[in-house]
């Protein structure tokens, strides 16, 4: 007979003693998550590698180019390599309650695997990209290596990132070669549409977006064994490496891919899959860079001792809110996409470019953020994030 987890074990951590960091990154990651994902959901124009219209307008053009710098490739590594943080962080809560191994691994697998399912349930009704089935796939089979040895954790890392190359190349090769059809972004119909989401979300998420997931995953492990966003002080020149050094690598290996997509040059697949597979895999590096940033970012407002003015401390909360409730908004985030955009409900995804798509990304997460300010500040959590903690304890008692 199983045994209930004690109280101590499922209880949340309240929001006032959760760290700031983490959460910061999670709320911000939501903004580049929201600009990733709107000129996904537009249609009446032929793709480049990362979706963009090449036949789009020069704001469009313009906007392309910054969000493949800035934006594409980039948000998923940070959101995986938070989440890899996050399961840590977890364990060592578990653990601190008093649960052994084998129960904590039940509670994470419980988890990853409840989190599938709201991948599942996204796809099904609302987008073929999701990315939370990845997560929760990822969790369910690499969740051994919260246990395993920084050596293991690191080599595994690179072996992911052999993998990425691969699979990246072999998509890379059909996004040129393969012919283009209808996507559930242009379907009208929305049962059609619905079984094009997940064949397309089944196909994805165990190669592309799992692949993808990996390497920043298990380094978010290794990032939380070190407390490097709880405790961004002591890991101030670290964290000011990562920083500089990501980016930097993102926005140089991003660069043949924008010059590609923009239409700005025109080269043979020979190159221009390579250059798609250099954005990607320099995308990690952008990733973790953006985290350490905001790591550096919280560092600094400790520092001042909470010398800030009313403004900034009022847009942290509000951004750190969002990152509590990141489940929630994101999803929130589709929802409004499929009313705006799905030719079987506004219906705008047919009539505006990319600029645009952007503008109502930007505004959406804005609705998000404010939601989840105006709501989290009194204890309540987000109705996602509830559901799967209700879940994931019923599953292992």
């Amino acid at each position: 007979m199983s045994i209930a987890p004690p109280a101590s074990a499922q209880r949340a951590v309240p929001l006032a003693q959760r760290s700031l960091a983490p959460d910061l990154a999670r709320g911000l990651m939501l903004l580049l998550i929201a600009l990733a994902h709107a000129h996904m959901y537009l249609s009446g124009h032929q793709p480049g590698f990362r979706g963009y219209a090449l036949d789009g307008g020069p704001v469009d053009r313009v906007v392309a180019g910054i969000q493949i710098l800035l934006v594409d490739g980039r948000a998923l590594p940070m959101f995986a390599a938070l989440f890899g943080y996050g399961l840590v962080q977890l364990t060592n809560r578990q653990s601190a309650a008093g649960r052994s191994w084998p129960q904590i691994r039940r509670v994470l697998r419980a988890r990853s695997l409840w989190l599938l399912a709201f991948g599942f349930c996204h796809a099904l009704l609302l987008f073929f990209g999701d990315i939370l089935g990845a997560y929760g796939l990822v969790g369910l089979v690499l969740v051994g290596f919260i246990r395993r040895t920084d050596r293991a954790v690191l080599w595994a890392a690179g072996v992911g990132l052999v993998l990425h190359v691969i699979v990246l190349a072999l998509f890379g090769l059909l996004t040129v070669f393969a012919e283009k059809g209808d996507t559930p972004a242009a379907t009208a119909d929305p049962l059609e549409a619905t079984v094009m989401r997940l064949i397309g979300w089944s196909a994805m998420t165990p190669t592309y977006f799992a692949v993808s997931v990996v390497p920043a995953f298990l380094l978010g492990i290794w990032a939380a064994r070190r407390r490097l966003l709880d405790e961004p002080g002591p890991h101030r020149a670290l964290l000011s490496r990562i920083a500089t050094i990501g980016v930097g690598l993102a926005i140089v290996g991003g660069l043949p891919l924008m010059l590609v997509d923009t239409r700005l040059w025109t080269p043979a697949a020979a190159i221009s899959v390579p250059a798609y597979v250099l954005h990607s895999l320099t995308g990690i590096a952008g990733g973790l860079g953006y985290a350490a940033l905001i790591g550096l970012i919280v560092e600094r407002m400790h520092r001042r001792n909470g010398r800030r003015s009313m403004t900034t401390g009022w847009v942290t909360t509000a951004l750190a809110a969002c990152g509590q409730w990141s489940l929630t908004c994101y999803l929130l985030q589709s929802v409004i996409f499929v009313a705006v955009f799905a030719p079987y409900a506004g219906g705008l995804g047919a009539h505006v470019g990319d600029a645009a798509a952007s503008g109502i990304a930007v505004v959406t997460w804005s609705t998000t953020v404010l939601l989840a300010a105006l709501l989290a500040p009194g204890g309540r959590r987000g109705p996602a994030e509830a559901a799967l903690r209700r879940l994931t304890y019923g599953s292992v008692r």
